[in-house]
């Protein structure tokens, strides 16, 4: 990850702006990739759970989120990022995943699948 600590120094207010503008623009390209990765990675929920339910394992794998968390508290701290608010992203995540896997089980359940 690029950490740019330097204090920057413009010429005038234009190179200011521009500079706030890239980033401005190169933020929101992120969002949107961001996004992506989160569809994407929410989409696996259906295989994940069929092969959960097939193997006969529960929804909450509390060993594998462990693993998650660590090694995703592991990578902030590499990269100084707070700890704390990486680890509620991932939090966040795998409600979102978990809550996918009830709803599509929810749909088989109910025949709808």
């Amino acid at each position: 990850m690029k950490s740019n600590n330097e204090i920057l120094s413009f010429e005038n207010e234009e190179e200011a702006e521009i500079l706030l503008k890239e980033s401005r623009k190169r933020i929101d390209e992120i969002d949107n990739e961001l996004f992506d990765l989160i569809s994407e990675r929410t989409a696996l929920a259906s295989d994940i759970v069929f092969s959960k339910e097939y193997l006969g394992m529960p929804i909450y794998d509390e060993n594998r989120e462990k693993i998650v968390h660590d090694k995703i508290r592991s990578w902030a701290q590499e990269n100084d990022l707070d700890v704390d608010i990486i680890d509620q992203i991932v939090d966040m995540l795998t409600i979102l995943s978990k809550n996918e896997q009830k709803k599509i089980l929810r749909r088989n359940v109910d025949g709808q699948y």
